[in-house]
């Protein structure tokens, strides 16, 4: 065994010996990096391919920092196509980053329009452009004021825009395509996607003073997802969820808050101690989302936009504490969790796209 033990042993050190020589070597070096320049060429996206409805949570967190998330962002794939609930800051990044094709997303959906909402869509509309080779201004709906974010981002990019052009010329970069197709969501009209299948309607949640405040709720070919938004407890999202596969809800731990709050006043931190009280009326407290999940009867219940984004497993524990004990199928999502809801099945896949 010694001797096994010895022989393994030299020769790991030759090999890495002769690696480290090869390391060094131009024509070596040129071979790894050409192969690695392949890989990015011809990214591959962990998306599944089979026709299903999936969601990929490409923001988990809320405004209150956490360097490991970003704020809030819902991908939705109903078959080949793909779109987008909530642009918040680091999602189009994390888009990137998992080599979602950026040629699918067919549709961008605001719940509303605070910052933590909407802040990457600058990002968003030049990932669908120069990378997804859009052929049509990118579509974008939302409840009333869209078009005042939509109108200020093309205000703002308007020299972006032809700087590229003049650089890339129209196959890259075609200025008609530039810019958005905005519709403003009317609650008279909820029905806003209806083709091939896929219907995604809009439906009325309470953000208070925010209004309008929109949840989504997308079916696809007998599956169904709902998007919350931000929001207290509300029977119309109820109503609206009814019987869906996956909710996705915003969630508020009153503990973790509190204490946040406690530890502000310490520090004399003046911001964090009042806005740690002004957000407790306008969000849920978790328990009361798990009401409202099992009033809906939904399958299957997705915390996100957490308040706040739990940073290890104690603070999960904490602020779930007693889900446990009314719901037994929920899932406290991270940037990344996905969920597959497969045709002609009751299956549902708790995975991730990392």
């Amino acid at each position: 065994m010694k001797k096994l033990i010895k022989r393994l042993f030299i020769a790991l050190f030759f090999l890495g010996a002769i690696m480290f020589i090869l390391l060094k070597q131009p024509w070596f070096q040129d071979r790894l990096l050409q192969t690695a320049l392949e890989n990015l060429s011809t990214p591959a996206s962990n998306l599944p391919n089979d026709d299903s409805l999936t969601a990929v949570v490409c923001g988990s967190r809320s405004p209150i920092n956490d360097p490991n998330r970003a704020e809030a962002c819902i991908l939705v794939q109903a078959g080949e196509q793909i779109f987008i609930f909530d642009t918040g800051n680091g999602s189009a990044q994390n888009l990137n980053n998992w080599n979602i094709p950026w040629n699918k997303v067919k549709g961008i959906f605001y719940t509303h329009l605070h910052s933590d909402h909407i802040s990457d869509i600058a990002d968003f509309h030049q990932g669908t452009w120069i990378i997804g080779q859009r052929n049509t201004k990118q579509k974008v709906y939302g409840p009333e004021g869209v078009q005042l974010l939509t109108d200020g981002i093309e205000m703002a990019y308007t020299k972006d825009y032809f700087f590229r052009n003049e650089h890339h010329g129209d196959v890259i970069a075609p200025l008609d395509i530039a810019g958005f197709d905005t519709h403003t969501v009317d609650l008279e009209n909820p029905i806003l996607v209806d083709n091939n299948g896929l219907r995604i309607s809009a439906y009325s949640v309470s953000h208070d003073p925010v209004d309008p405040a929109l949840g989504y709720r997308i079916d696809y070919k007998g599956r169904s997802i709902s998007i919350s938004g931000d929001t207290i407890y509300d029977q119309n999202l109820v109503q609206n969820s009814k019987k869906v596969d996956i909710l996705f809800h915003e969630s508020m731990s009153l503990e973790l808050l509190d204490l946040i709050n406690k530890n502000a006043k310490k520090a004399n931190n003046v911001v964090a101690e009042i806005v740690t009280v002004d957000i407790l009326d306008y969000h849920t407290p978790i328990l009361d989302v798990v009401k409202a999940a099992k009033e809906a009867d939904v399958k299957h219940l997705v915390f996100y936009h957490h308040l706040p984004a739990p940073r290890n497993q104690l603070m999960e524990d904490v602020m779930y504490r007693g889900v446990n004990e009314i719901m037994q199928e929920w899932t406290a999502s991270h940037d990344g969790t996905m969920i597959i809801l497969p045709l002609d099945s009751d299956e549902i896949i708790i995975t991730s796209i990392n």
